[in-house]
């Protein structure tokens, strides 16, 4: 078994990595999404519950806890697929959707990697100015993405161990913060009386926690890719539910607290106010952890970005060399939208994790059931680099089909500062659009699956 190089460039791309070159363990998993979410980010979203869904404080825990624990079955079931074939996430979507017809899901992911990119450039800078006001804060942003990118061009080992500081390190100050907010600063005597329970609130922040694991699904893959064929499903699935559910539960509780006692429901600056002299350091720590997530983000969106290429340069043999380059055009084009959108960060945060959530739902239904219920893991991995997707073709009717009709069957259940839905009406703002999506397409695309490949049934 080869041993991990974080100081070495890697030269793997797309490409299956070979058993000789498989490496790490089940606690790699765990380190690497459980360090990489306890960043700004995440208190920032865990702040939506009280500051945006107006909850009390028990009720957003009630609501984060069950909406990350929800969402982390899909998120974990993704990587342990990761173990078993050594490839990224997008390149196995060929084997559900064809090579042509997984560029629409291709596409869709680099999206969503440059939008959190963006995002978390901006939450990085604006938290490192919080005590840094005489730096200018644009300045701060680019600081940002230049951590962000170097650890991007070395790849998957340095990430890893990154993630393995940052577990301790972002653990530690994530529970200096609770200490001193709680028992050094002190809560006002009415906190647990702030806010109060709704059922649309509720229901909306359950989505965002189960939203906020299953966008991790369209590369989670990409971090277990280098695991032992031997490492098995159930340790890939367990290291990886249990990381990143505590990864992002604990730090999205500050986030409701900050949300409820801080100014205008600013976590970050209430993060400052009240840490006293622990701030410094805590914000330091959670910002240049924004540096590591925003690594993982970029990381991923390049593999995206050259599975996209390659569909339609088959012969081209992307190396280290690519990755570099990409990585640099990706975090420049990050960059100017995340200097765009500072102005007015956390609305336009706000809308676009719910727009992922509608686009995001019927593909992580599609991908597992054909995984688990179809193929049960039994891939030809070498036809996914092939022009005409060998036995998987380059068009699969069905899981495009199922995939439109996902999100088609969810836009009732919407509800969205943009578009409500006449269901999400009738239930006062209750938004249940992606458990529809999950419920409806998984046995749609199941059956449709059987019975375009009747050979499977026999085979079985």
């Amino acid at each position: 078994m080869a041993a991990e190089s974080p100081g070495k460039v890697e030269q793997h791309t797309i490409y299956q990595i070979p058993l000789d070159q498989r490496h790490g363990t089940w606690r790699d998993l765990f380190t690497i999404w459980f360090g990489s979410n306890i960043m700004m980010l995440t208190i920032v979203t865990g702040a939506l519950a009280s500051s945006v869904f107006k909850l009390d404080f028990v009720s957003s825990c009630l609501s984060i806890i069950v909406g990350n624990l929800a969402g982390a079955v899909f998120m974990a079931l993704h990587s342990a697929q990761g173990p078993r074939l050594g490839v990224p996430q997008m390149v196995q979507t060929r084997g559900q959707f064809g090579t042509i017809g997984a560029v629409l899901v291709v596409a869709i992911v680099i999206i969503m990697y440059v939008g959190f990119l963006a995002s978390n450039i901006v939450l990085g800078g604006q938290s490192l100015h919080t005590i840094a006001g005489g730096i200018d804060e644009h300045l701060l942003i680019v600081f940002i993405a230049v951590v962000s990118v170097i650890a991007t061009i070395f790849g998957h080992d340095l990430i890893h161990a990154y993630a393995r500081v940052l577990t301790w390190t972002s653990g530690l100050a994530l529970l200096v913060a609770f200490v001193w907010i709680v028992a050094v600063h002190g809560l006002p005597g009415n906190f647990m009386a702030m806010n109060s329970f709704s059922g649309a609130g509720f229901f909306s922040m359950v989505s965002v926690g189960a939203l906020w694991q299953i966008a991790y699904a369209p590369y989670v893959s990409d971090y277990s890719r280098y695991m032992p064929h031997d490492t098995g499903a159930k340790p890939a699935f367990w290291a990886s539910y249990w990381g990143c559910s505590l990864g992002s539960i604990l730090p999205m509780i500050l986030g409701a607290l900050l949300g409820l006692v801080a100014a205008n429901g600013d976590p970050v600056g209430g993060l400052t106010a009240f840490t006293g002299a622990a701030a410094i350091p805590i914000v330091i720590i959670f910002s240049v952890g924004i540096a590591g997530t925003n690594a993982m983000n970029l990381y991923c969106g390049v593999l995206s970005t050259i599975t996209l290429i390659h569909t339609f340069m088959p012969s081209w043999k992307a190396g280290a060399t690519a990755r570099t380059v990409t990585s640099i055009v990706i975090t420049l084009i990050g960059l100017a939208i995340a200097l765009f959108a500072a102005g007015n960060f956390l609305t336009n945060y706000t809308n676009f994790i719910l727009l992922l959530l509608y686009v995001l739902v019927p593909w992580t239904a599609i991908n597992l059931v054909d995984f688990y219920l179809v193929r049960h893991g039994d891939y030809d991995v070498a036809a996914f680099f092939t022009p005409e997707g060998g036995v998987y073709g380059r068009f699969n009717k069905s899981a495009i089909f199922c995939y439109i009709l996902g999100i088609l069957i969810q836009l009732p259940f919407v509800s969205t500062e943009l578009y409500t839905g006449p269901v999400a009406k009738a239930l006062n703002g209750v938004d249940l659009s992606w458990i529809v999506g999950i419920a409806v397409i998984s046995p749609i695309y199941y059956f449709m699956a059987r019975k375009a490949t009747p050979g499977l049934a026999a085979a079985e």
